[in-house]
């Protein structure tokens, strides 16, 4: 399953904790590489700092927050929260993917009370 981490960073002390940690994160995300799919800076759109965002490839959300509590940035304090969200992709490179589980529009919805269906 992979799921969408987004993380929000204590700016006040952002810029000294990633000079200082930055090396040993790059080694991290390096280390887990094969369930950290990509991960990157977020910023607004006047470029100040807004946190980060990870893809992460993992069984469950235990799973991923056991990955951001091993992340050198965690226990510096350089996170002040984070989101764990299941992401399913649908789109890829011009192209609509199989859907891989019913969505909304093809679940069946369960009978109303008395409307059930009879034999």
């Amino acid at each position: 399953m992979i799921f969408a981490v987004l993380f929000e960073d204590d700016f006040a002390r952002a810029v000294e904790i990633r000079r200082r940690f930055m090396p040993e994160h790059l080694s991290f995300l390096e280390r887990h590489g094969s369930a950290i799919l990509t991960a990157g800076p977020l910023r607004d759109v006047a470029g100040e700092p807004m946190g980060g965002l990870w893809l992460v490839d993992a069984e469950d959300a235990d799973s991923v927050s056991k990955l951001i509590e091993a992340d050198p940035f965690w226990p510096v304090g350089l996170r002040r929260s984070h989101r764990i969200l299941e992401w399913q992709r649908v789109f890829h490179q011009g192209r609509t993917l199989a859907p891989t589980a019913p969505t909304i529009e093809t679940r069946n919805p369960p009978p109303l009370p008395g409307k059930g269906l009879e034999a």
